[in-house]
């Protein structure tokens, strides 16, 4: 049976995305799985989990920009194999790379944002208010 978009995964994804963009230019299978994004406010801050599986801590880059958070996770694979001859018996490489955008307020810094990588989950925790103004671009410390 087929459904309306209401009922699908990344609905809000598409109320709040360009539709062109979304629907006629981009694979639909890797939208809806990479960095699949939980919101939670808790009271005084925001928590966001963002799935990461597969990825290490070293290949996760979090930044604030301009009041705009975006989490980067790029990975490069080689798993050659030989036999004893050293003739090719399987030879796969994979490269990838993938990001999204948070607008979190422009008075907000990179110390004020704690993150957290642990079982492929990316956590952030984003406080509501902040007293101070967003400094120059500055990397956000992961930790493990």
């Amino acid at each position: 049976m087929m459904l309306p978009d209401i009922f699908s995964d990344h609905f809000f994804d598409d109320f709040m995305n360009d539709p062109w963009e979304e629907k006629y230019f981009r694979a639909p299978v890797a939208r809806a799985t990479a960095m699949r994004t939980d919101v939670q406010d808790t009271g005084d801050a925001y928590r966001l989990e963002i799935e990461l599986p597969g990825y290490k801590k070293e290949d996760i880059q979090a930044e604030l920009n301009n009041g705009y958070l975006t989490i980067r996770a790029s990975k490069s694979e080689n798993g050659d194999e030989k036999d004893k001859k050293g003739s090719f018996i399987r030879q796969e490489r994979y490269q990838g790379s993938c990001s999204r955008s948070f607008f979190v307020g422009r008075d907000l810094t990179q110390e004020d944002i704690r993150a957290k990588f642990e079982n492929g989950i990316l956590t952030l925790t984003i406080p509501k208010e902040a007293p101070k103004k967003v400094e120059e671009n500055k990397f956000i410390s992961i930790e493990g």
